[in-house]
């Protein structure tokens, strides 16, 4: 016996609500953890390869190069190596300071010094906002153009919530953002909208051949369109995840927040595409079938 996961709806919206609000009380009082790619300064990222305190390391940084203002100190694969910020942009003379400084004292330091200016980084900020808005905005023109209105906004509204969950968890667990993260979350709102068309696509078929008079009608067609659909979308979710996986356990520091950003992302698009988006589509047309 299938279990009615359109009756329940309103569970789903009280979770999802309640996920969304505690979202955003996550960001503004922790805020984002914005890396160099918006937001002016350097980064000096190094090996430690030994326990050491944060606190330590960057006051004695300080004293050693009093001309540069040191931000944080990060501790990243559990003590073998370290991310430095620092507010500004430092100059070639500060680098080689920080870098003889740094292998005076770990001589395996290797360290990797990126900068950015002020005007780049606003410039890299609006430009992954306006991504991201361009990408929503054409998977609202392309499922109306394909389906209808109604089920663009669904769908639209569904994957923003899977955005937030996303970024809310980073600022919670202070992970930096950088180009990558957005590029990862790109490509979650892709992976969503797909995985929500192909239930939508489901629904329309349905449509055809199943006659709705009532409410309860329309949902017993949503509810059997997911069921129809429901082993396509864990099966593809469960393939993704695997290779998420793998490359947030296996794959190098440098895409570890990426592969950890898609992790989220497909997990919570998966649950938002089956319990968010066809409910609000269900409820959105219920409402013009009960004024019917």
């Amino acid at each position: 016996m299938r279990f009615d996961i359109v009756k329940n709806r309103k569970w789903y919206y009280a979770f999802s609500l309640l996920i969304s609000v505690v979202g955003i009380v996550i960001m503004l009082v922790m805020g984002l953890n914005l890396g160099t790619d918006f937001q002016a300064g350097s980064r000096v990222q190094f090996t430690v390869g030994q326990s050491f305190d944060e606190d330590v390391l960057a006051r004695e940084l300080q004293d050693n190069v009093k001309t540069v203002e040191v931000s944080s100190v990060q501790q990243i694969q559990e003590g073998e190596g370290a991310v430095i910020r620092i507010a500004e942009k430092i100059t070639p003379e500060e680098e080689k300071q920080i870098s003889d400084y740094l292998l005076s004292k770990y001589p395996n330091a290797d360290p990797q010094i990126s900068s950015i200016d002020p005007v780049v980084a606003r410039e890299l900020a609006e430009k992954a906002i306006w991504a991201i808005l361009y990408a929503s905005i054409g998977i609202i023109l392309y499922m109306a153009f394909r389906f209808e209105y109604r089920f663009a906004i669904s769908g639209v509204l569904s994957v923003l919530q899977v955005v937030l969950v996303v970024v809310s968890l980073f600022a919670l667990l202070r992970l930096e953002i950088d180009i990558t993260f957005i590029a990862a979350i790109l490509t979650i709102v892709g992976y969503s909208i797909h995985d929500t068309i192909v239930i939508f696509d489901r629904i329309r078929e349905n449509l055809k051949h199943y006659k709705v008079k009532t409410v309860a009608d329309l949902e017993k067609l949503v509810n059997d369109s997911i069921w129809q659909t429901m082993a396509r979308s864990i099966n593809t979710v469960l393939t993704v995840v695997f290779s998420a996986g793998m490359l947030f356990l296996m794959g190098g520091e440098a895409i570890k927040h990426f592969s950890l950003a898609l992790l989220i992302g497909l997990v919570t698009g998966a649950y938002s595409s089956i319990f968010i988006a066809s409910q609000l589509w269900v409820t959105w047309k219920s409402r013009e079938l009960k004024k019917a």
